[in-house]
């Protein structure tokens, strides 16, 4: 029973909150990604760490965890997949032995020419227009800016 000096507790709303909104959104992306990449025989993660080699090869497992937000622990029994695969080498650095270099195999770097299709895909999925995609570069921006914020 509810007396008049009981204070109503405010009961929070799933959908109203911005932390569902981004979570089920990121299941959804996820989801249309692991379409997308079944085809290349990869995982979205390791379509995350294959992106970060194209970009830069021989990189650092710390560098990768980095660029992904991932701590080693996550990381690294994800690259014993990859290079089991024979989508990377793992290599002890020669100057540092307690740090280990990726850089990508012929296997891995022929997997970017496939992998070029999938943002493309992304857009068609979202009905991109050149409007719309202004739209969804700017939305980015803003995710991007939250997780700095959250990040400090």
């Amino acid at each position: 029973m509810n007396t008049k000096s009981e204070k109503t507790i405010a009961t929070p709303i799933l959908d109203e909150q911005l932390c569902f909104a981004l979570y089920s959104t990121s299941l959804a992306m996820t989801k249309l990604y692991r379409k997308l990449l079944k085809k290349l025989d990869i995982t979205y993660p390791q379509y995350l760490v294959m992106m970060v080699l194209w970009q830069q090869d021989g990189v650092t497992v710390s560098e990768i965890g980095e660029r992904l937000f991932l701590d080693s622990a996550t990381l690294t029994p994800l690259l014993k997949r990859m290079e089991a695969q024979d989508l990377i080498i793992r290599e002890r650095a020669t100057h540092d032995e307690r740090q280990v270099i990726i850089t990508l195999t012929k296997s891995g770097d022929a997997l970017r020419r496939l992998a070029a299709e999938v943002p493309e895909s992304i857009y068609c999925a979202f009905n991109c227009t050149p409007d719309k995609a202004k739209e969804m570069g700017e939305l980015k921006d803003r995710i991007v800016a939250v997780r700095s914020e959250l990040l400090k």
